[in-house]
């Protein structure tokens, strides 16, 4: 609040719209939307700039608050960005129709832009690095942390030594990251992008989307779907997780990882 009232924005109040590993509030009556995180393992200038120039082209995504300037603010050990905020469209149900749309014209946006980006299995080392450390993830139990590490590897090697086409991708484009407002679908929170096949993407959104999506491998997406899921239980043991139910959620995704290694026929040991 104070940080968006030192740049002549008048801020009364601030209603807590998501609560997790980064705050995003909405400030009233300025009507702005404050993403705040530590200073430390954040990425927020990246995401200024890819919100920049994806904009500027017409892409689905939320834009900055034009009445400031497009940058990262900086106070008490935190970071703060401040973007527009969009009033929910009604219905809020997205069809996987209009949800595949939307992601392949963020795709296009993101294939013209040539800006420095992890690849995808940078994430997937980071997720490894995690399950290897029982100081940072005490509570996953022996046999848990077997079939995440075993799963992470072994599907790191396969979808990233196929040789196929790859882009630069959201990185995290699941429905939490997809606003409906008056304008159509916006996608948020771009400090997850990276580089890789456009299937690790859509293993992020619901599975009817795929359907609506064009060129897709299913092989490859099946694949990616369960590496993903891999990647998201762990970050929900990692012992700094902030995610609301997240060990709840971390229960849930190891039994479906099981459910769909069986499924598919997949050997994680190989």
């Amino acid at each position: 609040m104070l940080a968006a009232s030192s740049l002549d924005l008048r801020v009364d109040d601030a209603i807590v719209l998501h609560d997790s590993n980064k705050l995003t509030l909405r400030l009233l009556p300025c009507d702005v939307v404050a993403r705040v995180a530590p200073v430390a393992h954040q990425a927020a200038q990246v995401e200024i700039v890819l919100a920049q120039r994806l904009a500027n082209s017409g892409s689905p995504v939320a834009a900055l608050d034009p009445r400031v300037e497009p940058r990262v603010y900086e106070r008490d050990g935190f970071v703060v960005t401040l973007w527009t905020y969009y009033e929910p469209a009604a219905p809020r149900e997205v069809s996987p129709a209009d949800y595949a749309n939307a992601l392949g014209r963020l795709h296009a946006g993101l294939r013209k832009l040539d800006v420095p980006a992890p690849h995808f299995t940078d994430r997937v080392e980071q997720a490894q690095q995690l399950v290897a450390s029982r100081d940072h993830t005490p509570a996953l139990a022996d046999a848990d942390r077997e079939l995440l590490g075993n799963t992470l590897r072994r599907l790191r090697q396969v979808i990233g030594g196929r040789g196929g086409a790859e882009q630069l991708l959201h990185g995290e484009p699941h429905p939490g990251n997809v606003l409906t407002t008056k304008n159509g679908l916006l996608f948020i929170d771009l400090e997850t992008c990276c580089r890789g096949p456009v299937e690790f993407d859509l293993a992020h959104a619901p599975e009817e989307v795929s359907e609506h999506y064009p060129d897709v491998s299913q092989d490859l997406l099946r694949k990616c779907r369960i590496l993903v899921l891999a990647m998201i239980a762990t970050w929900r043991w990692d012992r700094g997780d902030q995610l609301p139910n997240g060990r709840q959620l971390g229960m849930e995704w190891l039994s479906r990882i099981r459910a769909a290694l069986d499924r598919n026929g997949l050997d994680t040991h190989g």
